[in-house]
């Protein structure tokens, strides 16, 4: 922590260095803009007893346009990994304990539809940049209106509460091969618009064998009928393509950290195997919005998807058609009597999938002869209600509950006579209740209690060792949360503050074979305690060079240890959780000069991450520094460009952003970048 101190102060005094002779306006207007969020069906900024962050198209471009790691990273109690180019994990409170790779155990919607599929599986990888105007970010259980999971919930949208037909197009390469084109469409008016979006990104990669390449298309239509009905109709599509290098033991990440698992025992390399991933996604959906009365109104959503996987392994190679398709539907009433507001919400979501997963040998990076074949059908659940009542814009209470079912069925194919498996979860309630308190200056407190479960995953049931699993149990948590947000400065410093207790029973844990197969176990119980502090800063200058300056920084203490957990004759009780820092501070400082330059600096420090149960073996933690210069230009008011360039790791840090947990032989490490450099430019006409 010390060396974070000192990291942290230097990267102050280098945004306000030479700054002694600058006039502060103390009066300016100058402030964080509010965004109101739609979580829980409440817009506003604290929903069901929960601080939700938001991550705007604006505030994310920051950086190279590649990927939402860094963006996602500046939030307290978030974090981002990628194993490799293409491959990530989202962590929110410890929720990636589970994943070894992908998102997992946190739901994902887009436009209202549910990307998170019947499943449990999340392919967040198929979204680019400009598939989103923001993103809500949910921590912790939210059950009680979204179904099954215990980390979180991601809303993302395409549509910003402002609207300006027009054209962006923007270009950035650098380091390691980077390719970038972003293309976006804009066109009809609010009423009645469309977006089209098109983005291509290809890589080298820093690692070898992490080659990559993704297409991604996205058309969206909104358009209202009358007072009472508005339509959005959304289609997203994603091919991708990257290597996976794999694994590396501590011996060989601090030897060569850019090398790609070696060949080892019975098991050939990474590129003897050509280990990689080929990856579609389709995504339709229709939204229908229709205002019964001026106080009851319904949000009603149906969709298909279909993903599409191949991927070659240094074990095997596994092909994976995934089909399915469902719904949503929220009624929601809302009525004011006197200087009481009451809003009452009832809806349910049903998800289908119908899956095939084949598995066969590798040879050379094609298959082989056939190991098992396995059709599988999961379906859920969710019916669920909410009342809330606002007492004379002072007191909120908040109270929900849903009832969720889930089923999974499995035939394997390939043995005669075929073999059925499956396995029905009991249902399971999911309540919240919450209390916050506004105050006259806007400041506000709340206080919540709230109870999550998440069945295992497709991917958790039929795992890497191709072991069909449905004895494993469903996880089951209970959430208390105590925090608030105010204001100081005539409000240019915001400040919030956050504390949970997370107990978690049945916690899924990842393991690996000898062979580095997945699996997975139910670890006894997790006791998850954590506190999130963000404090943010937005000025403007006069008399001096500068426009203005925004510095956000966010802290996040993480003690997350198990409870009672014995496996086998080894005892983890008490042990840290791995792949979780215990400690992460971020920090981001903007300044806009008069002749609009711009200096974006960012700061990301992490401490030491246990690698395995045991707490036996550990990552270092690590100090990230990076920025970015540019130069916005507007000609004839209506068009615009920006140019810039940036480097990411500018402190040339060896780490592992993504790391194996429980691996076999130590391949704990997929090595990150080191110091990279980028440069883009962006075309803008309105």
């Amino acid at each position: 922590m010390k060396k974070a101190t000192y990291y942290l102060i230097f990267f102050l005094i280098l945004q306000f260095c030479g700054f002694s002779q600058v006039s502060i306006v103390t009066d300016s207007s100058k402030t964080l803009d509010e965004i109101v969020i739609t979580a829980f069906e409440q817009n506003r900024m604290i929903g069901c007893g929960t601080i939700v962050k938001i991550l705007s198209d604006d505030n994310a471009d920051k950086y190279n346009k590649v990927s939402l790691v860094n963006a996602f990273n500046t939030f307290a109690g978030v974090r981002m990994e990628e194993r490799s180019p293409g491959s990530y994990r989202i962590n929110m409170r410890g929720s990636s304990l589970r994943s070894p790779f992908g998102v997992r155990n946190i739901k994902t919607y887009w436009n209202e539809i549910p990307i998170t599929d019947a499943g449990g599986n999340t392919y967040f990888n198929q979204f680019a940049f400009n598939n989103f105007s923001s993103i809500e970010l949910i921590k912790g259980p939210a059950g009680s209106l979204y179904g099954a999971g215990t980390g979180g919930v991601l809303l993302v949208h395409s549509f910003e509460n402002t609207w300006k037909p027009g054209l962006q197009l923007d270009y950035v390469t650098g380091s390691y091969g980077l390719q970038n084109i972003l293309s976006t469409v804009r066109f009809g008016e609010k009423n009645n618009r469309s977006l089209i979006t098109y983005a291509h990104n290809q890589s080298d990669g820093y690692r070898d064998h992490t080659k990559s390449k993704k297409d991604n298309i996205s058309i969206v239509k909104q358009f209202t009928l009358s007072d009472k009905q508005q339509i959005t109709s959304s289609i997203l599509y994603n091919n991708l393509f990257y290597e996976t290098p794999g694994g590396l033991n501590q011996k060989e990440f601090l030897a060569d950290p850019k090398q790609a698992r070696p060949a080892a025992g019975a098991f050939r390399s990474a590129e003897e195997t050509k280990a990689a991933i080929y990856q579609q996604n389709f995504t339709i959906g229709i939204n229908h919005r229709y205002n019964f009365t001026a106080d009851l109104k319904n949000s009603t959503t149906i969709y298909g998807a279909f993903n599409q996987i191949k991927n070659p392994s240094i074990r095997n190679y596994e092909r994976r058609n995934e089909p399915g398709f469902g719904g949503r539907t929220s009624f929601i009433y809302e009525k004011k009597i006197n200087e009481t507001r009451i809003q009452l919400v009832a809806g349910a979501e049903l998800q289908y999938g119908f899956y095939n997963t084949q598995v066969s040998g590798n040879k050379n990076g094609n298959p082989d002869t056939l190991q098992t074949n396995d059709d599988i059908q999961y379906s859920n659940s969710s019916f669920f209600t909410q009342g809330d009542i606002n007492i004379k814009t002072n007191w909120i209470l908040t109270a929900g509950i849903s009832m969720n079912k889930s089923k999974v069925e499995f035939t394997r194919l390939n043995n005669y006579p075929v073999l059925q498996q499956g396995r029905t979860y009991k249902s399971e309630f999911s309540p919240r209740i919450a209390v916050q308190k506004i105050f006259t200056n806007g400041a506000a407190v709340f206080t919540s209690i709230s109870k999550g479960f998440s069945p295992p995953t497709i991917s958790e049931l039929l795992p890497s060792t191709g072991v069909i699993s449905t004895n494993l149990e469903a996880e089951q948590g209970t959430n208390y949360e105590l925090g608030g947000r105010g204001s100081l400065l005539k409000g240019k410093l915001r400040l919030e503050l956050t504390g949970f207790y997370f107990k978690l029973n049945n916690a899924l844990v990842t393991r690996k074979d000898s062979s580095n197969a997945d699996y997975f176990v139910n670890a006894g119980n997790t006791k998850q305690k954590g506190v999130e502090i963000s404090a943010d800063y937005s000025t403007t200058f006069t008399r001096s060079i500068l426009e203005s300056l925004i510095v956000k920084s966010a802290y996040t203490l993480s003690d997350f240890k198990y409870g009672e957990f014995k496996k086998g004759k080894t005892d983890f009780s008490g042990k840290t959780l791995p792949s979780v820092p215990e400690n992460t501070i971020s920090a981001s400082a903007d300044l806009l000069f008069k002749q609009n330059i711009y200096l974006s600096s960012t700061y990301l420090y992490a401490s030491k991450i246990f690698l395995d149960d045991s707490n036996n073996f550990s990552a270092d933690g690590y100090h990230l520094l990076g920025c970015r210069l540019g130069w916005k230009i507007t000609v004839k008011n209506k068009t615009s460009l920006n140019f810039y360039v940036g480097v990411d790791n500018l402190l040339n840090e060896t780490y592992s952003l993504g790391n194996d947990i429980n691996a076999a032989a130590g391949r704990y490490y997929n090595a990150a970048p080191k110091k990279n450099y980028y440069a883009g430019i962006s075309f803008q006409f309105y």
